[in-house]
């Protein structure tokens, strides 16, 4: 069974780094004249979808969990769970505040303002949440989960089963070689 957990988590990666290039692109339309509800309802739908993939990679990533955890140490992917489901938090709220920029008059000009500031702030908790989740799978060994002799024995603690297999696997001395 392949996991949906690494499919998923990259919408939402992409589009927190997209969200504050459109909210951005769209304050400019607005100051040159464009129709601030046609503009900020690029930047308002994508607050939406970023938010919902969030969700979606939350959900995946807590149904992955006991089978990682059986190769990744606890710690590391506690640390991760947290910060995902702090980024699916943030996601929600800047989703509401992005869509109250579509509201006229001076709370639609503020809740743009603070919107935009939120997105690029929520790039660097996108970068956190990925940057664990990539030490998930590159320092802790959570692929080994449904690859090699983990995933078929459904056992596994620490580094991953490379780690382990490499480990078990005797080596021969280069002496060894030269009495034969």
């Amino acid at each position: 069974m392949l996991p949906l957990h690494p499919v998923v988590v990259h919408f939402p990666i992409v589009l927190a780094v997209l969200l504050p290039i459109s909210a951005a692109w769209a304050l400019w339309a607005i100051r040159k004249g464009t129709t601030f509800r046609r503009v900020w309802s690029v930047p308002a739908a994508m607050a939406i979808a970023l938010a919902v993939s969030a969700f979606v990679a939350v959900e995946t990533g807590e149904s992955a969990d006991e089978r990682v955890e059986r190769v990744v140490p606890e710690q590391p992917l506690e640390s991760h769970e947290e910060a995902a489901e702090t980024f699916l938090t943030l996601s929600a709220g800047l989703a509401l505040l992005i869509g109250a920029g579509l509201v006229r008059g001076r709370v639609g000009v503020v809740a743009r303002g603070l919107g935009t500031a939120g997105a690029v702030a929520l790039v660097a908790v996108a970068a956190y949440v990925g940057h664990s989740g990539g030490k998930l799978v590159y320092e802790h060994g959570a692929a080994s989960a449904y690859t090699g002799a983990d995933a078929r024995a459904g056992t596994g603690a620490g580094r991953g089963a490379a780690a382990r297999v490499s480990a078990e696997v005797p080596r021969r001395d280069a002496d060894e070689d030269d009495d034969r």
